[in-house]
């Protein structure tokens, strides 16, 4: 090995000096050309020239070729059958150049020749930059195909996944709420619940760490109310925190604009990651989540800080905190679920967004998350239209309302698959619904509904055979006066999947698997909006009516006439 290594620092010392040797040569060649003269002939058609600076060039190019022909000769074994193209080709037509225009100086061959060698070289030697180039075009395209391959069976996975979890999470949580569920039953039922909500969560981090590490994850910005989505999410959250002796604190500023412009989607994804992360790591004490704002001409910068009394984190493990699958003191943390994901997640979302977040930690005191994110302001309060502004109260009454009447309602489940069609069946029988009535693919829904059949609503999966969820809804769209509301229920939740879904016709999007309290939550927001517009037009008739009756002004001169 040693004496390899030192043949090698002797054949680099050795052609380091040829190196030097060689431009010393060419140096003191190019001044020489230039100081000694040149003569043009002109003598007729024929134009060249001669004399010392000439002969120089021709002769150094001899010495060239000599040297070129020697190694040739030398490192014969090394060359590649295809390098004897250019080099013979070179020998020969330099050659003849050189003799040539020593006997007949006024013929101009050079330029031609160079520029035939030239070509003969791009041509047969193999260029390390093209071949370089050409390379990495084929490992990115590779590299492409594989990105392509990853997203489409993680995609897949996650949808083959959410199927069964939707089954095992909606059936656990029926028999959970029965009274006459065993209470060691419900415990275990309760278990299953979580461990299935924790493989939801580790499917989703994978495919968004494979999302962005890809770049493939898209901002997408939408109007939202900003205090409406987080106190619903917070609300839900809470429920993870069990039996532990845990409080939670909500705290979200007064002066936060109604509606905000902005990725909703990964706002709340972050959110959910503190939450979360502060709930697996605190067993006893207080969580506290705030949310205060800055505004500024027509931005907010969100200032969200997540504070726990939990493990805390060591000074040193701090760096370690946003690594990928890295999990921090994990021989002690046997018993906390997850994959190390959610931060790492969650910063880089954080960073795609413009915005900034930082940590401090006190080791068995406690830590504290501040997430710094800015969002455009859509609207500083809650607008009003002149419909609302005239009749208030009514409609404040009808969306105040907590249960609507179902038993008059009648209900559509479009599903392939007939455990999600027990599961919702299921998670429906809360709501009392007068019927409900079951089909298993897109075509069966549309000849239900060409035959005749009316529905409040309809809960339509996307992936069928036949006849997809989507094909449907835009075949159904096309039956005149059919204006029945369609809440897409599907195992697709890749993010941005509710603005897609609801830009495609669909009232709403509900993604498996999902609980009863989620159902029911959009279902009544369906049915409320109906009531709302149904207020809105009764409204507006009302005041249409009064407005083609004639109308009189009763002034003192018609009095005095009336007496007279």
């Amino acid at each position: 090995m040693f004496d390899k290594e030192k043949s090698e620092a002797e054949n680099i010392k050795k052609y380091t000096i040829w190196y030097y040797i060689f431009l010393t040569f060419n140096l003191i060649c190019a001044v020489l050309i230039m100081l000694f003269p040149i003569n043009f002939v002109d003598i007729g058609n024929a134009k060249y020239t001669t004399g010392p600076s000439v002969d120089i060039i021709f002769r150094v190019t001899g010495l060239y070729m000599a040297i070129m022909f020697l190694l040739v000769v030398t490192h014969i074994k090394n060359i590649k059958k295809k390098g004897y193209i250019p080099i013979i080709a070179l020998l020969i037509l330099l050659s003849m150049t050189a003799i040539i225009q020593s006997i007949y100086p006024q013929i101009l061959l050079s330029n031609a020749v160079f520029g035939l060698i030239v070509w003969i070289m791009y041509n047969t030697i193999e260029n390390p930059d093209v071949k370089m180039i050409s390379e990495l075009n084929i490992a990115k395209e590779n590299a492409d195909k594989a990105n392509r391959a990853k997203s489409d069976f993680l995609s897949s996975m996650s949808h083959e996944i959410r199927t069964p979890l939707n089954v095992i999470v909606g059936l656990s949580e029926d028999m959970e709420s029965r009274n006459n569920c065993p209470e060691n039953m419900k415990e275990d039922l309760r278990d299953v619940v979580s461990t299935s909500r924790t493989l939801l969560e580790i499917v989703g981090n994978i495919m968004d760490i494979s999302k962005i590490e890809s770049d493939k994850m898209e901002i997408i910005e939408i109007p939202y109310n900003f205090k409406e989505e987080i106190q619903t999410l917070a609300r839900v959250i809470s429920i993870r925190i069990g039996d532990k002796p845990i409080e939670l604190k909500v705290n979200i500023a007064e002066d936060i604009p109604y509606e905000l412009i902005g990725d909703k989607g990964h706002v709340k994804q972050i959110i959910n990651n503190l939450l979360s992360n502060a709930i697996k790591y605190t067993d006893k004490g207080i969580i506290d989540f705030s949310v205060r704002c800055i505004n500024k001409d027509n931005n907010c910068l969100l200032i969200i800080s997540c504070k726990d009394t939990g493990r805390g984190i060591k000074a040193e493990s701090i760096s370690k905190l946003f690594t990928k699958f890295e999990r921090l003191e994990a021989e002690k943390n046997t018993t906390t679920e997850g994959t190390g994901l959610g931060l790492a997640i969650t910063k880089k979302l954080v960073e795609l967004m413009g915005g900034k977040i930082n940590v401090e930690s006190k080791f068995g005191e406690g830590s504290i998350f501040m997430v710094q994110i800015s969002q455009k302001v859509g609207s500083l309060n809650k607008p009003l239209t002149d419909t609302q502004i005239i009749n208030t109260s009514q409609i404040i009454e009808a969306s105040n309302r907590k249960n609507i009447d179902y038993t008059n309602k009648k209900l559509l489940i479009v599903d392939d698959h007939k455990l999600n069609i027990k599961v919702a069946r299921r998670s429906l029988e809360p709501l009392s619904f007068g019927e409900i009535e079951e089909c298993y693919n897109g075509e069966e829904c549309l000849d239900l509904i060409k035959s005749g059949k009316q529905y409040d609503l309809i809960l339509m999966d996307i992936m069928m055979p036949i006849m997809s969820g989507e094909t449907a809804i835009n075949e159904l769209h096309k039956i005149d006066n059919f204006n029945t509301p369609i809440i897409a229920l599907t195992a697709d939740a890749v993010v941005g999947a509710e603005e897609k879904y609801k830009s495609k016709g669909f009232a709403d999007y509900i993604s498996k698997p999902f609980s009863k309290d989620q159902i029911k939550v959009k279902i009544d927001k369906i049915f409320r909006n109906l009531i709302n517009q149904n207020n809105n037009i009764e409204n507006k008739l009302e005041e249409n009516k009064w407005k083609d009756v004639p109308t009189y002004t009763i002034t003192d001169s018609n009095v005095a006439q009336k007496e007279k």
